[in-house]
């Protein structure tokens, strides 16, 4: 169910009414689980754009040009089986569009009632991630699962922490890996004050087309997300047997700082650090050394940022200097070190 995964499900809308995307994105924008990741206007261009968000959702709202919905779907589902939601009129005849393979069909949005449409919509969202199958043209199809979780067999993770300079340097990062279609879990402790951390993530999701949200205690992780750790607390991993969970917490400050990236790379130590990447960017003293070094005495891949391209170089080569660093890395090239070590592990 979808309260397994606290971090928002991509939404993509596709309508050639920018009066409806509008509408519909104002309606999602207000959604705690779930965001607009992309819209489209038409069926060529709605296929380029599951090819590049991969949505978790999609929303037809109304008549396509150059082809109909039905045959959209048709096409849609054996290649990229994920729940379509249609919008159309009450009066109007749902059965075609059912049965080549909508998961479900609703009215559209008149403007009026929005907070009522909203709940609505949610919970045809949230039933729709519940499906197993889908039936598109006398054929089921399994559902495309975006958000497995690390209790499938998957125990890679991504571990990044960072100071000054790396409000920056966090985006270079996740930009470089936004189309890894199996991107593992990304979890981030960066130090910043209490009540910017939720801003941050909504600027990353908003800039980088990808979903990142503010870690939450108890929160699980699953294949794509990204976390990231709460101003003036501090994030730690730990596994229940079914995946990964984050854990936040107030505590004193560990090797100086609240939130700590030592408090979150040691806690990924404890749990499979030869399957873990952990990535140290730019920033002042030395957080984040003891805990990398711990990591990569474990077998975990370590990436520092180099000293050229740090703001600061100074956690980065705390790492260094303790023998935490696997490879020292221009920031640039961090995303592609990532990339090839994940190859590795397919």
């Amino acid at each position: 169910m979808l309260n397994k995964d606290s971090g928002r499900r991509s939404v993509l809308i596709v309508d050639p009414s920018r009066l409806l995307n509008e509408l519909l994105g104002r309606i999602i924008a207000g959604m705690e689980d779930f965001e607009v990741c992309g819209e489209a206007t038409d069926a060529y261009s709605a296929a380029a754009a599951v090819s590049k968000y991969k949505p978790d959702i999609i929303i037809l709202a109304s008549e396509l040009p150059g082809g109909g919905r039905a045959k959209f779907l048709r096409r849609l589902i054996p290649q990229y089986a994920v729940p379509v939601i249609a919008l159309v009129p009450a009066e109007a005849d749902r059965g075609e569009l059912l049965l080549s393979g909508a998961a479900d069909v609703i009215v559209p949005p008149d403007g009026t009632g929005v907070a009522n449409y909203r709940t609505r919509l949610t919970q045809v969202f949230k039933n729709a991630l519940n499906l197993r199958e889908i039936c598109c043209g006398g054929t089921n199809y399994k559902m495309r699962r975006q958000s497995a979780s690390a209790a499938d067999g998957d125990r890679r993770l991504i571990v990044i922490g960072g100071s000054t300079g790396s409000t920056e340097a966090l985006p270079v990062v996740l930009a470089g890996l936004a189309q890894v279609s199996d991107r593992p879990p990304i979890a981030a402790a960066v130090h910043m004050l209490g009540g910017y951390t939720a801003m941050y993530a909504k600027r990353l999701t908003k800039e980088l087309h990808i979903s990142v949200c503010e870690a939450k205690d108890g929160q699980r992780l699953t294949a794509g997300c990204v976390i990231i750790a709460q101003g003036a607390k501090h994030l730690r991993l730990q596994s229940d047997g079914a995946g990964y969970v984050a854990r936040v917490s107030d505590g004193e400050r560990i090797s100086g700082h609240c939130p700590s990236v030592d408090a979150l790379f040691l806690s990924a130590a404890t749990l499979e650090p030869k399957k873990t990447i952990a990535v140290l960017l730019t920033g002042m003293g030395s957080d984040g050394a003891i805990g990398m070094a711990r990591l990569r005495e474990r077998g975990a891949f370590t990436i520092g940022q180099d000293k050229k391209s740090c703001v600061v170089y100074g956690m980065p080569k705390a790492a260094y200097d303790m023998g935490g660093v696997c490879r020292q890395s221009a920031l640039e090239n961090i995303a592609a070190e990532i990339k090839h070590k994940l190859k590795e592990w397919t």
